[in-house]
């Protein structure tokens, strides 16, 4: 399952993320795996940035509060964000599957069940830079709204498009999911995302609410691994 979430960034955050952005040391993306370098054209901040521990804080502080995050993800894990940039002179990511296992900084591995990318530019201040996703029933582009959110199974097939001008800044992220399998996610997010809906309009106490929570919480109980 793929989902698209607006405004995860305030209009603060987005400006501060654009001005320390401008501050980085960009270098050429080594970070991909051995077959993903090989297609992997873009610049990315690199590890030891002096810039880089507020961005991250930036980002993570707006992912924490994001409730429709919490419910399509259920992350257990996140791996620290990282930034890439695509210009004329660095264009493009072409097709490629994101590696299965990332470390941590404290050594532990996270196993990628979705990857994120947090656009940081305007559709209108780039051309090309089509994050291009490959589903089972086809592909789908997306140019999202600078401070929107794209999250997306990690065993999908996805590209970006060269950009041919302007400049096209992003945040990217890996998450393990407390529910590994994406059918068992998809299921939940819905039931979860009708109980809101019912929460609105009935309210907290309705007998029949109150069971189908109780549901929600043992199907999340049954399916979580961690």
């Amino acid at each position: 399952m793929m989902i698209v979430i607006e405004e995860v960034l305030t209009r603060d955050e987005l400006a501060r993320l654009r001005s320390l952005a401008q501050q980085a040391p960009w270098q050429t993306g080594v970070s991909a795996g051995t077959q993903a370098r090989e297609v992997k054209h873009n610049l990315q901040i690199p590890e030891g940035a002096e810039v880089l521990p507020e961005m991250r804080a930036l980002v993570l502080q707006a992912l924490n509060r994001n409730r429709l995050l919490f419910s399509a993800a259920l992350p257990l894990k996140l791996r620290p964000p990282n930034f890439n940039r695509y210009t004329p002179e660095h264009p493009n990511y072409g097709w490629h599957i994101d590696n299965t296992v990332r470390w941590l900084p404290d050594g532990t591995a996270l196993r990628t069940d979705l990857s994120a990318t947090l656009f940081l530019s305007d559709p209108g201040e780039y051309e090309g830079g089509e994050l291009t996703i490959r589903e089972p029933l086809g592909a789908r582009a997306i140019r999202g709204a600078a401070g929107s959110l794209v999250v997306y199974p990690s065993g999908l097939l996805h590209e970006v498009s060269a950009v041919t001008r302007g400049e096209r800044l992003a945040c990217y992220l890996f998450m393990q999911s407390l529910v590994k399998d994406a059918e068992q996610r998809r299921l939940l997010h819905e039931l979860d995302l009708a109980l809101i809906s019912l929460r609105r309009r009935l309210g907290e106490n309705e007998p029949e609410l109150v069971t189908l929570t109780g549901t929600y919480h043992n199907l999340l109980r049954r399916w979580t691994e961690t």
